[in-house]
């Protein structure tokens, strides 16, 4: 069928074997391909109740139809498993240039399943998978890991017009660090959920993807028309020239703001010194240069370097905003530089930075409360990055930490401060402020998620009040429907506002020569969040886990802003009521096909 590839790719580590099997046809229509796909996948092969970092969780990348492609903001791949963090549905996303280079092996997705005796790194290509030993691999930081794959092995394949990438994990994902990232391109990572520890249970250290083969699509003439309106219409888009000008860390001012800043560990929304962590500091201080992934015109991505201090000649990409309230907002840290440099740190150990930041914040309260003896504060950088060091090493309280906020939570006896849902931290927009992103956090099928409907877009740009409880659901839930297919064919988030369901239907139409009218989409979307929410309840999760902690409960100290619980609850039941769900947020008890 035009816009796959029709197979999947299905490896085991401990036996180091592959094969490779054909697609049924009419699944295709049905889920698509990315999150579609490889969540149908998720649930018909991993056998309930595994531990995730068992050999038996399968390990699951895909690439979406329109990957490799002229549609802009296709330039993506995804990763999904059972969570070592959450112990439910993962799924994790990143762009860059080696998305491409995992399409371009020719499978839709690729199943992994097994551990290997011996640390490996994993050649795959267009005819199946190579296995060979990690050797001194293993231990080094990502960026000296992808170095030297593609030392190693980039020069095994010689075919004509081949593509080669590399996704790694760092010594964080080696050590079973439960928030471990999966990473490429040194700075672009799958970052949440934990996938690295899944990667690193199986002891594959990384995967050198090389090939030469392209999608075939339904009418490549007019998804190349398609791509040319698409820059041409939005050139002097105001949204695609703030992210072009300042990136994501445009959204410090903006959220401050907003009062919905997360500060100090959660307990205020805004942070007197963000004009020092700003984009605008981050532009004035350093010298950035706007970066793009393939196939896109916005350039979001910093490429930074610090120009001035004790950093002085540090190189990264970022920090993105999400970095800059972890640690910025939470453990107060008042000069950008010294966020890039715990950016920095996060990357070459392979650790997310939302879940690292509110980590260390957790852990000042933690020594604030007399729960623990620590040299920690507000503010002191050098103990956070020693902090940092320690859990990647399991060391010291590192050891408690790297099994994530649940654990350091319940060893410390501080269940009632810890802001997480389902063992994952919320980002950066408090749900005190901005409401909306209270039913987000709850409902999320991965834990407390902003990108599952990015809903804070909804009531920063006035299409709804953000104290705005009745009949918020409605329109969440559009979001949140239309960002599954987007997930499903695996763009960016930052195209949301590009691709309305008009559009997306115009170039799925072209690409893959389906006919799909909104209803067919939107019945397509609700599908896989049924198929996922059954996985979960599968996993063990009770639906009564759809909620906010109860510090998220308490107003805010500097605005006195506060969502109730029953202001959550009555959005709960017109979500639950939206999805078809019955009142307990159980699906109708369909046996996916």
């Amino acid at each position: 069928m035009n816009g796959f590839y029709g197979r999947i790719l299905y490896l085991d580590l401990g036996r180091r074997t592959f094969n490779i099997e054909p697609i049924a046809e009419d699944l295709q229509p049905q889920w698509l391909g990315g999150k579609g796909l490889a969540s149908r996948l998720l649930y018909k092969l991993n056998p309930p109740g595994i531990d995730p970092l068992a050999p038996e969780n399968r390990l699951i990348f895909a690439t979406g139809p329109f990957t490799g492609s002229r549609v802009w903001g296709s330039s993506r791949y995804g990763v999904f498993s059972k969570s070592p963090q959450t112990g439910i549905y993962s799924e994790s996303y990143a762009g860059g240039r080696v998305p491409e280079a995992i399409d371009s092996c020719g499978f839709d997705a690729m199943v992994i399943s097994g551990r290997s005796r011996e640390p490996l790194v994993m050649r795959v290509h267009p005819g199946g998978a190579e296995f060979h030993p990690a050797g001194d691999i293993w231990g080094r930081d990502t960026f000296a890991s992808e170095d030297l794959i593609h030392e190693h092995f980039s020069r095994d394949n010689n075919t004509p017009g081949s593509k080669k990438g590399a996704v790694v994990i760092g010594p964080a994902g080696e050590k079973l660090v439960r928030f471990a990232v999966i990473e490429n391109d040194y700075w672009r990572s799958a970052g949440r959920t934990g996938l690295g520890a899944v990667m690193g249970a199986k002891k594959l250290k990384g995967i050198l993807f090389a090939g030469d083969r392209q999608r075939p699509l339904h009418n490549a003439e007019k998804v190349a028309l398609l791509a040319r309106e698409l820059a041409r219409d939005n050139h002097d888009n105001p949204g695609v020239l703030a992210y072009k000008k300042m990136g994501t860390p445009m959204m410090v001012k903006i959220m401050n703001e907003a009062g919905a800043f997360p500060t100090r560990y959660w307990s205020r929304g805004t942070y007197e010194q963000w004009p020092q962590i700003s984009a605008e500091a981050l532009h004035e201080r350093c010298t950035v240069k706007p970066h793009a992934c393939l196939k896109c015109f916005m350039a979001c991505g910093r490429q930074t370097t610090i120009t001035r201090g004790r950093h002085a000649g540090l190189k990264i990409e970022g920090p993105e905003y999400e970095t800059i309230y972890a640690f910025g907002g939470l453990c107060q840290v008042d000069s950008i530089e010294e966020i890039a440099y715990l950016n920095d740190i996060c990357d070459r150990l392979g650790m997310d930075t939302i879940t690292a930041g509110n980590l260390c914040a957790f852990t000042i309260e933690a020594v604030r409360h007399g729960r623990i003896d620590y040299p920690i504060d507000y503010g002191n950088v050098d103990a956070i990055a020693t902090l940092l060091a320690e859990i990647a090493d399991r060391n010291g309280i590192g050891a408690i930490l790297a099994d994530g906020i649940r654990a350091a939570a319940k060893a410390w006896k501080l269940e009632d401060i810890a802001v997480q849902v389902k063992g994952m931290e919320p980002a950066g927009y408090d749900p005190r402020a901005l409401k909306g992103m209270g039913l987000a956090y709850a409902t999320s099928d991965r834990g407390a998620c902003h990108l599952r409907s990015t809903f804070y877009k909804a009531e920063l740009s006035g299409m709804i009040d953000p104290e705005q409880t009745d009949d918020k659901a409605e329109l969440f839930l559009d979001f949140e429907n239309r960002l599954t297919i987007f997930d499903t064919l695996i763009l960016c988030r930052f195209y949301r506002d590009l691709y309305p369901w008009e559009k997306l239907m115009e170039i799925i139409r072209a690409a893959t020569g389906l006919d799909l009218d909104r209803q067919k989409l939107e019945t397509m979307a609700l599908k896989i969040a049924d198929i996922v929410r059954r996985f979960n309840l599968r996993e063990g999760m009770n639906p009564a886990e759809d909620r906010l902690p109860k510090f998220l409960h308490q107003k805010l100290q500097d605005s006195g802003k506060v969502i109730a619980e029953t202001e959550l609850g009555k959005m709960l039941q017109d979500y639950y009521h939206l999805h078809g769900w019955d009142e307990q947020g159980i699906p109708p008890p369909v046996i996916p096909e």
